[in-house]
């Protein structure tokens, strides 16, 4: 493939998409998906126990089912990464609305930066009070980078708009927190992807999210808890200042010339 247009992608695409319960919202989700500039060459839903019709929602909308029986998002996921047979996996929710240029957007900047293996994306809100949406996003998200990045020692991963390559995500794939509903899977994932891989935010990878972390104080506080849970399961081995000074090493090895020695 030649050029430097947007057709350059990164070869093949699979989209991965957790869902229990959520057969509306995976309706709505996956007509964006059919209305995408560049499709997905497959598109995995993980029907994690669903008592609803998703599961039926999701063939008639072209997905590929994948049962997961054990419950929590962090199984789910990880079990439609297993399955994804893309070179590069996508990630959203059964409840968000991706801009027509996502994959389009998520495919080109990984053909152009071959030197990343993970893109992490942001998000507006689509539901709620109209005022609202805007200055709450912004809150909600930034927030978020603010705290995780120190926590991390690189950007973040927002389980509603990912990217990473099939490659990095099989370097991960046993070390992941799959067992534990109570964690937050794409926290868990960036403690294990940043550990190696380059992580580069993609602004332009427009995804529209709905404002169910502030329905209710309770479940607000419940992503508060399970945020700390997650970074808590990771200590001490992964406390920041431990991963900033092994990645720092690693650099160093790598910079290392052919003809130095070891003091």
């Amino acid at each position: 493939m030649t050029g430097e247009g947007p057709q350059d992608i990164t070869g093949s695409v699979s989209v991965v998409i957790p869902v229990k319960d959520d057969a509306e919202g995976l309706r709505r989700c996956l007509r964006a998906l059919a209305l995408q500039t560049r499709a997905a060459d497959e598109i995995v839903v993980v029907d994690n126990g669903s008592d609803d019709d998703s599961a039926r929602v999701a063939r008639e909308g072209g997905a590929r089912v994948v049962a997961c029986a054990q419950p929590g998002i962090p199984a789910a996921a990880a079990t439609g990464y297993d399955a994804a047979k893309g070179e590069l996996i996508l990630r959203l929710d059964a409840d968000c609305v991706p801009a027509a240029s996502w994959i389009q957007t998520m495919s080109t900047v990984a053909h152009r930066r071959p030197d990343v293996d993970v893109f992490a994306g942001g998000a507006r809100f689509i539901d709620g009070p109209r005022p609202l949406r805007r200055p709450l996003a912004a809150a909600y998200l930034g927030s978020y980078g603010l705290v995780l990045t120190p926590t991390l020692g690189h950007l973040p991963l927002f389980g509603s708009n990912l990217a990473m390559r099939r490659s990095a995500w099989r370097r991960v794939s046993d070390a992941v927190h799959r067992g534990d509903p109570e964690l937050h899977d794409d926290l868990d994932l960036a403690f294990h992807l940043g550990e190696h891989h380059r992580i580069r935010f993609v602004p332009e990878a427009g995804m529209g999210i709905s404002m169910r972390p502030f329905a209710s104080a309770s479940a607000f506080r419940r992503r508060i808890v399970r945020g700390i849970r997650t970074v808590v399961s990771h200590w001490p081995a992964d406390f920041a200042p431990i991963r900033v000074a092994r990645s720092v090493l690693r650099r160093a090895r790598r910079h290392r010339g052919p003809g130095e020695q070891r003091t």
